[in-house]
């Protein structure tokens, strides 16, 4: 009797300890909220993040904050000799963060840790042909989001990409873009939206932009957003999201209704900081 008593009490703390972790991870986000922005990480964010200037005030001050958080949760390794200091740190976080603003969100929960090389990265894949023959095949990539866990970025082009805020062009955005995507499952262009009701309107839009840079790939006529896009519909999500951030003005005039749905699901409206 004594030690069903036992189990039974440990099986309730148990139940307990689970249901308040939210409320543990409120508490210790407020907590982390709380403390002085570091006057160092301010100078890195003028530095290397020239987007920031652009932002509304109020923007700016919620993004500090969620940066704050991300690094204190989030867990950075350097690959190929590359040492982890605040200047990698702050340049990713405030990059990856812009993608939160103004959003109900529990900060990239799958991700764990982020790796950075010091520059483009070789990663292999086993390839399938139609014949069935299995090879393996190496890409050269400058960022890669993975459904569990990680993302994985070149300092060199994050660095690059964070210097010129207008050019369409930013691997940061496009991996956490994935990240945001995959947190309902595989990356597949659908990431969860505020209501049901927005899926209807988000699928023909981007199903309907989607085909339209496809068609544009393969008969190479001009588009704003790079043919990578083109690739599957998780990456259309992927490019578009940084062309939305970098340069709204195009989007809103030549895609109107994509930048509205984007517009919707970021919650922002970045037109209006230009």
């Amino acid at each position: 009797m004594i030690g069903i008593i036992v189990v039974s009490l440990i099986a309730i703390f148990a139940i307990i300890w689970i249901a308040s972790i939210p409320w543990r991870k409120r508490q210790q986000r407020a907590k982390i909220c709380a403390e002085p922005f570091p006057t160092a990480w301010r100078h890195i964010i003028k530095r290397r993040f020239p987007y920031f200037h652009s932002m509304p005030a109020d923007l700016q001050l919620q993004l500090k904050k969620k940066i704050q958080i991300f690094v204190a949760e989030k867990e950075f390794i350097g690959c190929n000799g590359l040492v982890i200091d605040d200047d990698i740190r702050i340049t990713v976080a405030a990059q990856a963060c812009l993608l939160l603003l103004n959003r109900r969100t529990d900060f990239y929960p799958k991700l764990k840790q982020i790796l950075i090389y010091p520059d483009i990265f070789w990663v292999e894949n086993q390839r399938t042909d139609p014949a069935g023959v299995v090879s393996a095949q190496k890409n050269v990539l400058s960022g890669e989001s993975w459904e569990y866990g990680k993302v994985v970025l070149s300092w060199h082009t994050t660095v690059n990409d964070a210097a010129d805020p207008h050019d369409g062009s930013n691997v940061v955005i496009h991996e956490f873009a994935h990240q945001l995507d995959q947190e309902n499952g595989p990356a597949n262009g659908a990431p969860p939206l505020r209501n049901i009701t927005d899926y209807p309107s988000w699928s023909a839009i981007l199903d309907k932009e989607y085909r339209t840079l496809c068609v544009q790939a393969r008969t190479q006529q001009q588009s704003l957003f790079s043919y990578y896009g083109a690739t599957n519909p998780a990456e259309f999500f992927a490019v578009v999201s940084e062309v939305f951030f970098e340069q709204p003005l195009k989007v809103n005039e030549l895609h109107p209704e994509l930048y509205q749905e984007l517009s919707q699901f970021y919650q922002l409206d970045p037109v209006n900081w230009h």
